[in-house]
Parts: C-alpha cells; sequence; structure tokens
C-alpha cells in the first residue's frame, strides 16, 4: 500500500494537466499548461479584458458585448425577469421581447450585474482572528472578520466587495466587484424556440435550443460606457478547436470528503426529491386549470423540472461505488502525505462526527430556517423584513452574514422589487410546504402544534395568504423604514408568523452553527493546509459563483458505441418540430423558413468543465472572441459536481451563426447587429 500511495497523490495533481479539466481562478490560470498543449499564448492583457467583460448575474453569467453595455447571455437566465414584467393576461416568456430602440428597454427590477475588478488575499488576517479559538469561537470570529474586511474595502474603494472562501478554507479573498443595479431587456425569443425540446432534451445533446437574450447596463439613466467587451466571431468555432469558457460556476463538491458526500446521498438529494417531485405534479395540475394559471406557472415549472433533472443525476452519481472509492483513495493519500504531523490530527473523522450530527438538525434547520416549511414570496418578503430589522439594530460585525451593510443594498432591492405576486400561487405552495414540514417534523413539533393545532396546511395558508398585503411593494416599503417600531406595530399575518418562528429558527441555526458547520470549517482548513503542503496550487479550488476560466477543444463523444458529432444544424430544428410544446417552432421563425439557410450550425458541444452558474458564459477563442454561447451540458455533466469525466462530460453551446439569424432573419434587430459590427 505504502508503494501505491506516491502514486495516488501523483496522480491527484496531474489529472488536471491530462483532461481538459479544472475551474481555475484567473490569478491562478495554467497559462503554461495551454501554451505547452494547444500552442496558445494566454498572456495578462487577455486575462485582464476577458475578465473586465464577464459578467456575474444574480442568477447566471453573462459578457458586455458592446462598448454601450449590450450583454449577451442566455433566455433562462432572464427567464424570472420576463416573468416579472408579465402579467396573468400576458406572458413575456412565451411572447418573447424584442426592443426597438433604447427607450423601450424595460428594467429588471430583481437583476445586477457585476464584473470583478481586483482579488485581494486576506487569509493571513482571518488566520490571525481565529488564532487559538475553539470551534465554535472560531467561526464567530471568522464570520466577524470577514464582514469587517467588507466594510472597510467598501468604503476605501466605492466597489462591491465580497469575502470568497478557496479551497474550503484553505484561502481567503476579497473580490471588488464594480456593480451596475439598473439593468434592462433589450431582447428575448419566445420560449418555444429558446427552450426547444423543453424537459425531454434537457440536458441532452444534439440540440436546437435558442437559449439567447440581450440585456443591457446602465448608469445614471444612461447606458454604460463599457470599452472592455468581446467581439462576437460569428462564423464560430470547428471541430477540435481551443476554446475557453470564462465564467461564474455555482457550486462543485469536488474537495469534500466522503463523510459529507455521503450525507448527501442519504439525507439531502433524497430528501429534495421526494419533496420537489410532488411539487411539480401540483404544479403541472395547477398550469392545467387555465391559460393564466399555465402562464403563472410556467417559469417556476421550468425551473423545478430543471432541478429535479440535476439532482436526480447527482443522486445517481453518489451511489456509484468507483466514486465513493476514488474518494476514500484521495483521502488515504492525502492522510498519508502529512502522517506523523500532530497539527493536523484526524480532520476527516472530525467531518464525519459532524455529519452525524448534521443528519440529526438537517429536517429542522430545513423546515425552520431554510424555511422549506413556509414556501411563499410574501412569507419570504416577511422573514426578510423582520430579520432585518432586528439585524440593522446591532453593529455590522455582529449581524447574520445575510444582514451586513455590505448586503443589505441587494437584499433591499431584491424585497421592493415590484414583482407581481399570485395569491393562486401562494396558496398552492404554502400549503404544500407546511404539509410536509408535518409530515417530516411530525405534529408533535413544537413549532408544528404551535401552528396547526387548529388549522389544517390548506386553512392556515388560505388565511395567510388572504390577509397578507405584502403582495404590494409599497407596504414592503414602509416596513423596510419603518424598521423595527414598524414590525412591532404590524398586525399582516405574514410578519406576525416569522415573527412567531423566528427564535425556534434562530436556535436551530445557532445549534447547526456551533456543532456541525463550525467544526466542518476547522477541519476543512486543516485538510487545505495539508493539500497546499502535498500539491501546493496545481490543483483548482471548488466552484462558489466565483469567476473561473477553463480550456477545452470543440468535440463530441462516444454513446454506447454511437459517435456524436459536436456541431448542430438548423434543418434537424424543422425535421424535429411537431408543432405542439415543447416542439414547436414558433410562428415567427415558420414565416421566415424559405428565407434561412437550413446548414447554419446551431448548438455546441466542447470538452469545457461547466457547471451550474456557467450558464450565459462566453465560449471565447484563442484570440478572445466570443465564439459560443454555454447553456447547458450532456447528461454526463452533471456528475461533474463530484468530478470530471473526460471521455463523456461534455458543455452545450450556441453557435454564434444562429444568434446571427435570429437576429437579422427573424427578428429584424438591425440597431441591435449594428451595435454588434455586423453591417
Amino acid at each position: 500500500m505504502r508503494k501505491l500511495l506516491p502514486a495516488l497523490i501523483a496522480l491527484v495533481v496531474t489529472v488536471p494537466a491530462l483532461a481538459d479539466e479544472g475551474m481555475w481562478t484567473f490569478d491562478n490560470f495554467p497559462a503554461a499548461t495551454v501554451r505547452e498543449k494547444y500552442g496558445a499564448t494566454i498572456d495578462g492583457a487577455w486575462l485582464d479584458r476577458v475578465r473586465q467583460s464577464t459578467i456575474r448575474l444574480s442568477n447566471c453569467t453573462a459578457s458586455f458585448v458592446s462598448s454601450s453595455g449590450l450583454i449577451l447571455t442566455n433566455h433562462h437566465c432572464v427567464e424570472s425577469c420576463l416573468a416579472g414584467l408579465s402579467s396573468r393576461e400576458r406572458s413575456l416568456v412565451q411572447a418573447g421581447f424584442v426592443s426597438r430602440g433604447r427607450d423601450d428597454e424595460p428594467r429588471c427590477t430583481t437583476q445586477v450585474a457585476d464584473v470583478l475588478q481586483a482579488m485581494e488575499n486576506v487569509t493571513a488576517s482571518v488566520a490571525a482572528a481565529v488564532a487559538g479559538l475553539g470551534e465554535a469561537a472560531a467561526n464567530e470570529a471568522r464570520k466577524k472578520r470577514l464582514t469587517e474586511l467588507e466594510q472597510a474595502c467598501e468604503k476605501a474603494s466605492r466597489l462591491k466587495c465580497e469575502s470568497v472562501t478557496l479551497y474550503q478554507g484553505g484561502q481567503y479573498f476579497l473580490y471588488k466587484y464594480r456593480r451596475y443595479d439598473d439593468v434592462r431587456l433589450v431582447l428575448a425569443p419566445e420560449a418555444d424556440i429558446a427552450s426547444f425540446g423543453g424537459d425531454p432534451d434537457n440536458f441532452q445533446f444534439p440540440r436546437w435550443s435558442l437559449d439567447f437574450s440581450l440585456l443591457r447596463a446602465y448608469e445614471n439613466g444612461k447606458p454604460a460606457k463599457t470599452p472592455a467587451f468581446l467581439p462576437i466571431r460569428f462564423n464560430g468555432p470547428g471541430a477540435g478547436e481551443l476554446v475557453f469558457v470564462s465564467g461564474h460556476p455555482g457550486s462543485t463538491a469536488r474537495l469534500d470528503t466522503r463523510a459529507e458526500l455521503e450525507s448527501q446521498r442519504d439525507i439531502a438529494w433524497t430528501n429534495w426529491l421526494l419533496r420537489y417531485s410532488e411539487l411539480r405534479g401540483r404544479y403541472i395540475e395547477f398550469g392545467k386549470t387555465g391559460d393564466a394559471a399555465a402562464r403563472i406557472v410556467e417559469e417556476p415549472l421550468n425551473s423545478l423540472e430543471n432541478g429535479i433533472k440535476v439532482r436526480r443525476k447527482l443522486l445517481d452519481t453518489l451511489h456509484e461505488n468507483g466514486l465513493l472509492e476514488s474518494k476514500t483513495a484521495a483521502e488515504q493519500a492525502l492522510r498519508a502525505s502529512v502522517a506523523g504531523d500532530a497539527a493536523f490530527g484526524d480532520p476527516w473523522a472530525d467531518i464525519a462526527r459532524a455529519t452525524t450530527i448534521e443528519r440529526e438538525l438537517y429536517l429542522p434547520y430545513l423546515y425552520l430556517e431554510a424555511a422549506a416549511g413556509f414556501n411563499s414570496a410574501t412569507f419570504r418578503h416577511a422573514r426578510a423584513l423582520v430579520r432585518a430589522a432586528a439585524e440593522r439594530a446591532k453593529p455590522n460585525a455582529g449581524r447574520l452574514r445575510e444582514y451586513t451593510d455590505a448586503a443589505l443594498p441587494r437584499l433591499a432591492q431584491q424585497v421592493l422589487a415590484p414583482i407581481p405576486v399570485y395569491p393562486e400561487l401562494e396558496n398552492l405552495t404554502l400549503s404544500f410546504s407546511l404539509e410536509r414540514m408535518r409530515e417530516w417534523l411530525g405534529p408533535d413539533h413544537p413549532v408544528v402544534r404551535r401552528l396547526l393545532a387548529r388549522d389544517s396546511p390548506d386553512t392556515l395558508a388560505a388565511r395567510l395568504v388572504a390577509g397578507t398585503r405584502l403582495g404590494d411593494p409599497a407596504v414592503r416599503q414602509a416596513l423596510w423604514d419603518g424598521g423595527a417600531a414598524a414590525i412591532a406595530a404590524s398586525s399582516d399575518p405574514m410578519i406576525r408568523l416569522a415573527l412567531e418562528i423566528d427564535g425556534p429558527a434562530r436556535a436551530v441555526r445557532k445549534q447547526y452553527e456551533d456543532e456541525v458547520e463550525a467544526p466542518i470549517d476547522a477541519a476543512k482548513e486543516k485538510i487545505a493546509a495539508a493539500r497546499f503542503k502535498a500539491y501546493g496550487t496545481n490543483v483548482y479550488p471548488d466552484a462558489t459563483f466565483t469567476l473561473r476560466l477553463n480550456f477545452g477543444t470543440v468535440a463530441g463523444w462516444n454513446e454506447n458505441g454511437r459517435e456524436i458529432a459536436p456541431i448542430t444544424h438548423l434543418a434537424t430544428a424543422f425535421e424535429r418540430a411537431t408543432g405542439s410544446e415543447p416542439f414547436r417552432i414558433p410562428d415567427s421563425w415558420q414565416k421566415v423558413r424559405d428565407t434561412l439557410d437550413m446548414q447554419t450550425p446551431f448548438c455546441i458541444s466542447t470538452t469545457s468543465d461547466i457547471v451550474g452558474g456557467n450558464s450565459g458564459s462566453p465560449l471565447i477563442d484563442a484570440q478572445g472572441r466570443i465564439v459560443g454561447l454555454m447553456f447547458d451540458g450532456n447528461i454526463h455533466s452533471i456528475s461533474g459536481n463530484y468530478w470530471f469525466d473526460a471521455e463523456k462530460n461534455r458543455a452545450t453551446a450556441l453557435h454564434p451563426a444562429i444568434i446571427r439569424v435570429a437576429l437579422e432573419k427573424v427578428y429584424r434587430a438591425d440597431a441591435v447587429l449594428r451595435e454588434l459590427g455586423v453591417r
């Protein structure tokens, strides 16, 4: 076994160099590997321009594609904006939207666009703050120090500063963003073509989904000046061509321990799938009750169906013996590399003990603090208002992290946005979540007993939804401005509910933080130190919805003996169309069908290492031009949360040629084309 351990360590270090794997931070991109493997030179100027052109939206990635703030991203990344601009009578998700001038670009009220300006390593400062403290005290001190660093950074820089944990506590950074909080809609195709193939085609390839939209960043009421942008190479890439993805992958668990993965397998994903598979059925039945209901539920149903498919595959992956066996081997190799050093102890055992406690706290935390028992837009507003009032009265460094001065402006934007609230949908989701809370916590749990001693989930939900006025943004504004006094005086039933469960929710949160989060974080910092000692920074950190860069090629793969070509074409979309959703091509495309080149490339498959959050990321060539728009991956890519399968893991991008056809032939967006440099 001892002879095998050095080989295992070498394998861990060299895998990223052998495959197109890795979500690399911009300050540690393996440019030498790219030069050696592909002959391309990626220098500091290239990295700076790409970084300054890449945008983090609130839910996805995007990029500037003109000097006037024009933003390219996915259609599914703007669905919530489209839904917020819709009504019972008219769905922009279905109808699409084409602006005919900049005065005609409506604001996406909850969207922001962040552009990374600088990264500052603050690991030493955080380490000094926790030195010599026990696990729970260190956890509190770490959060306090990060809040202080964010506050000082924002005062000094006037940028949006966020603390970032890398390598699971091995490094701490401040990421400094320029934030655009006025983001407006420019163009979105109809859902029928944007999500052609719907859920059956989701995470599949070949694909024919026109999953793109255009936004624009504004400053002081005018289009933002954005001299750093990425030009679009509309002829796209060829098979085998080197490509890069700059984006914000949401989260991965590739550095998690085996004990953590087993906890996810046994508790988190199983419970999630049980709850949301049933909710999906209720959404579908609700949507069948009428055209208005179908419009109301469309956006949340699309999101939920995507989530179910992801978590089903994640659960399947965690049942693969090979994954857990490889995790055990990697842990043994890392343990051997620090054997005999008493400073490291046995952090893997510490995490295993903490996950045992987590299994006991999971359901109370989920239903009370994570609010799975109160699935309602107006309840989410109520909790935010109640807690914001309470937390703002405290010193900034002593608040819950989501209510610090750095976080409050974004929270206010979300709480006060004039997004429509539909009581019938509120009734559905709230009554369902109350049912599940009673089922999983039990009818004798103190909170369940208090809420449902005289009510059923249906009657309580109906009373709360009928009585609340929090669907009115003016009411929310008054409560936000009025603070603790206004909250205390409010008779709104959702506010009273949020106040009633706040104590039990905070209690289970504190217990979870002290007994699960604190020991796991402390153990992970030790494992990170061991990893740095053995490997340095030759490995990349897990995804954290922060800016990353990866490299790969345009390539298909072999699926059960069948070669999958890496590029699809428009003709097949029309061949697959049935005239009924989700295989319906909208009238706008049918009307101009005879003018279209059926050999226009549509979608691209690449070896890019991406996960959720990379949606909307630009696919870039070695010259720094956009040659595609990432929007999905194949079914094998979902397991990329835990590991990268170089043979079958593929990402899916929209080809820029079909974007040009859409703008030029279908939507007649001449001004946009001129802005993109097409004459």
